[in-house]
Protein backbone atom coordinates (compact mmCIF):
# COMPACT_ATOMS: atom_id res chain seq x y z
CA UNK A 1 0.00 0.00 0.00
CA UNK A 2 1.21 3.63 -0.50
CA UNK A 3 1.85 5.82 2.34
CA UNK A 4 -1.24 8.11 0.76
CA UNK A 5 -3.85 5.42 1.50
CA UNK A 6 -2.02 4.54 4.52
CA UNK A 7 -3.82 5.12 8.36
CA UNK A 8 -2.88 7.87 10.64
CA UNK A 9 -3.58 7.83 13.99
CA UNK A 10 -3.53 11.36 16.37
CA UNK A 11 -4.35 10.70 19.80
CA UNK A 12 -8.02 8.53 19.68
CA UNK A 13 -8.31 9.32 16.00
CA UNK A 14 -7.38 7.18 12.85
CA UNK A 15 -7.67 8.83 9.43
CA UNK A 16 -8.24 6.18 6.80
CA UNK A 17 -5.38 7.93 4.75
CA UNK A 18 -3.56 10.70 4.28
CA UNK A 19 -5.71 13.21 1.95
CA UNK A 20 -7.09 15.89 3.81
CA UNK A 21 -9.46 18.38 2.54
CA UNK A 22 -7.57 22.35 3.49
CA UNK A 23 -10.16 24.55 4.84
CA UNK A 24 -11.75 26.37 2.43
CA UNK A 25 -14.03 29.49 2.40
CA UNK A 26 -17.09 29.34 0.67
CA UNK A 27 -18.80 32.56 0.98
CA UNK A 28 -22.15 31.27 1.39
CA UNK A 29 -23.58 31.28 4.79
CA UNK A 30 -26.06 34.30 5.88
CA UNK A 31 -25.36 34.96 9.94
CA UNK A 32 -23.12 32.24 10.12
CA UNK A 33 -25.67 29.51 9.41
CA UNK A 34 -24.47 26.95 7.58
CA UNK A 35 -26.67 25.48 4.83
CA UNK A 36 -27.04 22.62 2.37
CA UNK A 37 -24.15 24.27 -0.09
CA UNK A 38 -22.04 23.63 3.28
CA UNK A 39 -23.66 20.00 3.84
CA UNK A 40 -22.75 18.92 -0.02
CA UNK A 41 -19.95 20.51 -0.35
CA UNK A 42 -18.45 19.43 2.90
CA UNK A 43 -19.88 15.82 2.57
CA UNK A 44 -18.83 15.01 -1.36
CA UNK A 45 -15.59 15.53 -0.19
CA UNK A 46 -16.18 12.77 2.36
CA UNK A 47 -17.99 10.69 -0.19
CA UNK A 48 -14.77 11.20 -2.53
CA UNK A 49 -12.20 8.88 0.38
CA UNK A 50 -10.84 12.06 1.95
CA UNK A 51 -9.31 10.69 5.31
CA UNK A 52 -10.15 14.61 6.82
CA UNK A 53 -12.30 16.98 5.84
CA UNK A 54 -11.56 20.15 7.75
CA UNK A 55 -14.31 23.14 7.41
CA UNK A 56 -13.89 25.96 6.03
CA UNK A 57 -12.33 29.03 8.41
CA UNK A 58 -15.09 29.10 10.53
CA UNK A 59 -15.41 32.84 12.86
CA UNK A 60 -15.56 32.68 16.76
CA UNK A 61 -17.17 36.30 16.85
CA UNK A 62 -19.38 38.33 14.52
CA UNK A 63 -16.61 40.76 13.68
CA UNK A 64 -14.03 38.30 13.48
CA UNK A 65 -15.39 36.71 10.28
CA UNK A 66 -13.80 37.69 6.37
CA UNK A 67 -16.80 38.64 4.95
CA UNK A 68 -20.54 38.94 6.03
CA UNK A 69 -21.13 35.41 4.15
CA UNK A 70 -18.65 33.22 6.48
CA UNK A 71 -19.48 30.70 8.55
CA UNK A 72 -20.14 30.92 12.15
CA UNK A 73 -19.92 29.07 15.82
CA UNK A 74 -20.57 32.34 18.32
CA UNK A 75 -23.95 31.50 19.02
CA UNK A 76 -25.58 27.93 19.98
CA UNK A 77 -28.03 28.68 17.28
CA UNK A 78 -25.12 27.48 14.86
CA UNK A 79 -24.46 24.09 16.09
CA UNK A 80 -27.59 22.06 14.62
CA UNK A 81 -26.58 22.16 10.91
CA UNK A 82 -23.23 21.40 11.75
CA UNK A 83 -24.13 18.66 13.75
CA UNK A 84 -26.23 17.56 10.58
CA UNK A 85 -23.02 17.99 8.40
CA UNK A 86 -20.35 16.22 10.69
CA UNK A 87 -22.71 13.20 11.47
CA UNK A 88 -22.99 12.91 7.50
CA UNK A 89 -18.71 12.88 7.18
CA UNK A 90 -18.48 10.73 9.72
CA UNK A 91 -21.00 8.49 8.51
CA UNK A 92 -19.19 8.56 5.02
CA UNK A 93 -16.23 7.17 7.02
CA UNK A 94 -13.64 10.47 6.76
CA UNK A 95 -13.32 12.53 10.06
CA UNK A 96 -15.00 16.13 10.65
CA UNK A 97 -12.75 18.76 11.76
CA UNK A 98 -13.25 22.76 11.70
CA UNK A 99 -10.80 25.56 11.48
CA UNK A 100 -11.56 28.38 14.08
CA UNK A 101 -10.35 31.49 12.77
CA UNK A 102 -10.81 35.54 13.32
CA UNK A 103 -9.91 37.81 10.38
CA UNK A 104 -8.57 40.67 12.50
CA UNK A 105 -7.71 43.72 10.01
CA UNK A 106 -8.32 41.30 6.83
CA UNK A 107 -12.45 41.06 8.03
CA UNK A 108 -15.34 43.01 6.83
CA UNK A 109 -14.67 42.32 3.13
CA UNK A 110 -16.75 41.65 -0.07
CA UNK A 111 -16.97 37.95 -0.94
CA UNK A 112 -13.89 36.82 -3.40
CA UNK A 113 -15.54 36.81 -6.77
CA UNK A 114 -17.23 40.30 -5.86
CA UNK A 115 -13.29 41.61 -5.86
CA UNK A 116 -12.78 40.57 -2.23
CA UNK A 117 -11.92 44.36 -1.06
CA UNK A 118 -12.35 46.23 2.38
CA UNK A 119 -15.76 47.00 2.62
CA UNK A 120 -16.31 50.92 4.40
CA UNK A 121 -19.20 51.82 4.67
CA UNK A 122 -22.89 50.23 4.63
CA UNK A 123 -24.87 47.57 7.11
CA UNK A 124 -22.10 44.70 5.75
CA UNK A 125 -19.25 46.58 6.61
CA UNK A 126 -17.95 47.07 11.13
CA UNK A 127 -14.87 48.14 12.47
CA UNK A 128 -11.93 45.63 12.53
CA UNK A 129 -9.47 44.83 15.42
CA UNK A 130 -5.93 43.94 15.32
CA UNK A 131 -3.04 43.95 17.74
CA UNK A 132 -1.90 47.54 16.04
CA UNK A 133 -3.80 49.96 13.76
CA UNK A 134 -2.08 49.02 11.11
CA UNK A 135 -4.20 48.28 8.04
CA UNK A 136 -3.31 45.75 5.69
CA UNK A 137 -3.64 47.61 2.02
CA UNK A 138 -2.88 51.00 2.61
CA UNK A 139 -6.18 51.82 0.92
CA UNK A 140 -8.07 50.50 3.87
CA UNK A 141 -9.20 51.57 7.11
CA UNK A 142 -7.52 51.13 9.90
CA UNK A 143 -7.76 48.68 12.45
CA UNK A 144 -8.92 49.23 16.04
CA UNK A 145 -5.71 48.43 18.37
CA UNK A 146 -7.11 45.48 20.44
CA UNK A 147 -6.68 46.65 24.44
CA UNK A 148 -5.69 43.87 26.88
CA UNK A 149 -9.34 43.26 28.33
CA UNK A 150 -10.54 42.65 24.23
CA UNK A 151 -7.54 40.30 23.95
CA UNK A 152 -9.17 38.29 26.89
CA UNK A 153 -12.25 38.66 25.03
CA UNK A 154 -11.00 37.23 21.80
CA UNK A 155 -9.58 34.34 23.51
CA UNK A 156 -12.77 33.52 25.34
CA UNK A 157 -14.66 33.92 21.88
CA UNK A 158 -12.56 30.55 21.07
CA UNK A 159 -12.98 28.74 23.92
CA UNK A 160 -16.99 29.31 23.40
CA UNK A 161 -16.82 28.44 20.17
CA UNK A 162 -13.95 25.18 20.86
CA UNK A 163 -17.43 24.22 22.98
CA UNK A 164 -19.97 24.36 20.52
CA UNK A 165 -17.57 22.58 17.81
CA UNK A 166 -16.99 19.36 20.49
CA UNK A 167 -21.42 19.81 20.63
CA UNK A 168 -21.27 20.14 17.09
CA UNK A 169 -19.41 17.14 16.76
CA UNK A 170 -16.21 17.93 15.39
CA UNK A 171 -12.99 15.18 16.24
CA UNK A 172 -10.21 17.64 14.79
CA UNK A 173 -10.03 21.12 15.68
CA UNK A 174 -7.52 23.29 14.20
CA UNK A 175 -6.54 27.32 15.11
CA UNK A 176 -5.99 29.43 12.04
CA UNK A 177 -3.26 31.02 12.72
CA UNK A 178 -2.08 32.05 8.89
CA UNK A 179 -3.01 34.20 6.21
CA UNK A 180 -2.68 37.38 7.55
CA UNK A 181 -5.40 36.79 10.14
CA UNK A 182 -5.73 38.01 13.71
CA UNK A 183 -3.19 35.06 15.22
CA UNK A 184 -0.56 35.68 12.38
CA UNK A 185 -0.84 39.47 12.64
CA UNK A 186 -0.29 38.82 16.33
CA UNK A 187 3.12 36.53 16.08
CA UNK A 188 4.42 38.89 12.75
CA UNK A 189 6.42 41.54 13.31
CA UNK A 190 5.32 43.34 10.00
CA UNK A 191 1.88 43.79 11.44
CA UNK A 192 2.15 43.54 15.66
CA UNK A 193 4.02 47.12 16.56
CA UNK A 194 3.27 46.77 19.98
CA UNK A 195 4.82 47.70 23.40
CA UNK A 196 3.33 45.62 25.76
CA UNK A 197 3.85 42.11 26.86
CA UNK A 198 2.11 41.03 23.18
CA UNK A 199 4.56 42.95 21.58
CA UNK A 200 8.26 43.54 20.73
CA UNK A 201 9.90 40.23 21.07
CA UNK A 202 9.43 37.09 19.72
CA UNK A 203 7.91 35.74 22.84
CA UNK A 204 5.86 38.27 23.29
CA UNK A 205 3.87 38.04 19.63
CA UNK A 206 3.52 34.26 19.53
CA UNK A 207 2.45 34.97 23.54
CA UNK A 208 -1.67 35.87 21.96
CA UNK A 209 -1.34 32.27 20.58
CA UNK A 210 0.16 30.09 23.40
CA UNK A 211 -2.37 31.43 26.06
CA UNK A 212 -5.80 31.15 23.11
CA UNK A 213 -4.55 27.59 22.67
CA UNK A 214 -3.95 26.70 26.61
CA UNK A 215 -7.33 28.61 27.42
CA UNK A 216 -8.77 26.15 24.38
CA UNK A 217 -7.37 23.16 25.94
CA UNK A 218 -9.19 23.62 28.91
CA UNK A 219 -12.33 23.01 26.81
CA UNK A 220 -11.05 20.40 23.98
CA UNK A 221 -10.70 16.53 25.21
CA UNK A 222 -7.35 15.57 25.49
CA UNK A 223 -7.81 12.72 23.27
CA UNK A 224 -8.42 14.54 20.27
CA UNK A 225 -6.60 16.09 17.98
CA UNK A 226 -5.44 20.15 18.09
CA UNK A 227 -3.98 21.59 14.80
CA UNK A 228 -2.33 25.06 14.47
CA UNK A 229 -1.87 26.32 10.41
CA UNK A 230 0.54 29.26 10.30
CA UNK A 231 2.28 30.82 7.55
CA UNK A 232 5.97 29.53 7.79
CA UNK A 233 7.17 32.50 5.93
CA UNK A 234 5.89 36.24 4.95
CA UNK A 235 8.16 36.08 1.82
CA UNK A 236 10.31 38.78 2.89
CA UNK A 237 12.63 41.03 4.99
CA UNK A 238 11.89 42.17 8.63
CA UNK A 239 8.80 40.04 8.77
CA UNK A 240 7.87 36.57 10.09
CA UNK A 241 10.70 33.96 8.61
CA UNK A 242 10.87 29.71 8.41
CA UNK A 243 13.43 30.34 11.60
CA UNK A 244 10.50 31.99 13.42
CA UNK A 245 8.21 29.04 12.71
CA UNK A 246 10.75 25.96 13.50
CA UNK A 247 10.85 28.31 17.21
CA UNK A 248 7.32 28.34 17.19
CA UNK A 249 6.49 24.49 16.35
CA UNK A 250 8.59 23.41 18.68
CA UNK A 251 6.71 25.22 21.72
CA UNK A 252 3.49 24.21 19.92
CA UNK A 253 5.12 20.80 20.72
CA UNK A 254 5.67 21.22 23.89
CA UNK A 255 2.31 22.96 24.70
CA UNK A 256 0.56 20.12 23.39
CA UNK A 257 -0.28 20.73 19.72
CA UNK A 258 -0.56 17.80 17.14
CA UNK A 259 0.15 18.83 13.95
CA UNK A 260 1.31 22.44 12.49
CA UNK A 261 -0.41 23.01 8.98
CA UNK A 262 2.22 24.76 6.79
CA UNK A 263 1.38 27.12 4.83
CA UNK A 264 2.42 30.91 3.64
CA UNK A 265 2.04 34.30 3.02
CA UNK A 266 -0.74 36.53 2.90
CA UNK A 267 -0.12 39.05 5.68
CA UNK A 268 2.28 41.81 3.56
CA UNK A 269 0.29 43.04 0.72
CA UNK A 270 1.92 42.87 -2.90
CA UNK A 271 4.66 40.33 -1.47
CA UNK A 272 6.34 38.23 -4.47
CA UNK A 273 5.96 34.95 -3.80
CA UNK A 274 7.72 32.13 -6.25
CA UNK A 275 4.45 29.80 -6.62
CA UNK A 276 4.89 26.82 -8.10
CA UNK A 277 3.86 22.49 -7.55
CA UNK A 278 4.74 21.67 -4.10
CA UNK A 279 6.31 25.52 -3.44
CA UNK A 280 5.50 25.01 0.28
CA UNK A 281 6.12 21.59 1.02
CA UNK A 282 10.10 22.57 2.11
CA UNK A 283 8.60 24.75 4.99
CA UNK A 284 6.66 21.62 6.51
CA UNK A 285 9.33 19.53 5.54
CA UNK A 286 12.00 21.73 7.51
CA UNK A 287 9.63 21.95 10.68
CA UNK A 288 8.96 18.26 11.02
CA UNK A 289 12.76 17.77 10.61
CA UNK A 290 13.69 20.33 12.92
CA UNK A 291 11.63 19.56 15.60
CA UNK A 292 9.77 16.61 15.11
CA UNK A 293 6.48 17.84 14.82
CA UNK A 294 3.74 16.57 12.58
CA UNK A 295 2.97 18.68 9.84
CA UNK A 296 0.71 19.39 7.12
CA UNK A 297 2.17 19.87 3.29
CA UNK A 298 0.02 22.20 0.89
CA UNK A 299 0.05 24.53 -1.69
CA UNK A 300 -0.32 22.85 -5.29
CA UNK A 301 -0.54 19.91 -4.68
CA UNK A 302 -1.83 18.46 -7.52
CA UNK A 303 -1.32 14.75 -8.40
CA UNK A 304 -1.09 11.01 -6.83
CA UNK A 305 2.19 10.44 -7.37
CA UNK A 306 3.29 14.01 -6.02
CA UNK A 307 1.37 13.48 -2.80
CA UNK A 308 3.18 10.13 -2.41
CA UNK A 309 6.63 11.40 -2.98
CA UNK A 310 5.72 13.94 -0.52
CA UNK A 311 5.29 11.45 2.26
CA UNK A 312 7.33 8.92 0.77
CA UNK A 313 10.52 11.67 1.42
CA UNK A 314 9.59 12.56 5.12
CA UNK A 315 8.42 15.81 4.21
CA UNK A 316 4.88 15.74 5.88
CA UNK A 317 2.92 13.45 7.61
CA UNK A 318 -0.51 14.52 6.09
CA UNK A 319 -1.24 16.02 2.58
CA UNK A 320 -3.63 18.80 2.55
CA UNK A 321 -5.66 19.81 -0.79
CA UNK A 322 -7.43 22.76 -1.90
CA UNK A 323 -8.39 23.74 -5.26
CA UNK A 324 -7.42 19.83 -6.92
CA UNK A 325 -10.66 18.76 -4.38
CA UNK A 326 -12.71 21.82 -5.77
CA UNK A 327 -11.68 20.30 -9.18
CA UNK A 328 -12.25 16.98 -8.43
CA UNK A 329 -14.21 15.87 -5.35
CA UNK A 330 -13.05 12.13 -5.96
CA UNK A 331 -9.72 12.96 -6.29
CA UNK A 332 -8.62 10.13 -3.68
CA UNK A 333 -10.75 7.51 -5.69
CA UNK A 334 -8.78 8.08 -8.92
CA UNK A 335 -5.31 8.71 -6.96
CA UNK A 336 -5.74 5.22 -5.05
CA UNK A 337 -6.00 3.50 -8.46
CA UNK A 338 -3.07 5.20 -10.61
CA UNK A 339 -1.02 4.69 -7.54
CA UNK A 340 -2.24 0.60 -7.27
CA UNK A 341 -4.10 0.56 -4.20
CA UNK A 342 -7.32 -1.53 -3.41
CA UNK A 343 -10.08 1.01 -1.02
CA UNK A 344 -13.02 0.67 -0.36
CA UNK A 345 -15.80 2.75 -2.23
CA UNK A 346 -19.32 3.99 -1.10
CA UNK A 347 -21.41 0.87 -1.45
CA UNK A 348 -23.84 3.38 -3.70
CA UNK A 349 -20.70 4.27 -6.01
CA UNK A 350 -19.39 0.61 -5.81
CA UNK A 351 -20.79 -0.67 -9.41
CA UNK A 352 -18.35 2.12 -11.13
CA UNK A 353 -15.42 0.93 -9.09
CA UNK A 354 -12.40 0.83 -11.52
Amino acid sequence: MSQLFSPFTIKSITLRNRIVVSPMCQYSAVDGFANNWHLVHLGTRAVGGAGLVIQEATAVSPEGRISYADLGIWKDEHIAKLKEITDFIHGQGAVAGIQLAHAGRKASAEVSWKGGKQIKEGPDSWQTVAPSAVPYYESDFAPKELSKEEIKQVIADFKAATIRALLAGYKVLELHGAHGYLIHEFYSPWSNKRTDEYGGSFENRIRFLLELIAEVQTVWPSDLPLFVRISATDWTDGAWTIEDSVNLSRILKERGVDLVDTSTAANVAHVKIPVAPGYQVPFAAQIRQSTAMATGAVGLITEAQQAEDILQKGQADLIFLARQLLRDPYFPLHAAKELGDEIIWPKQYDRAKF
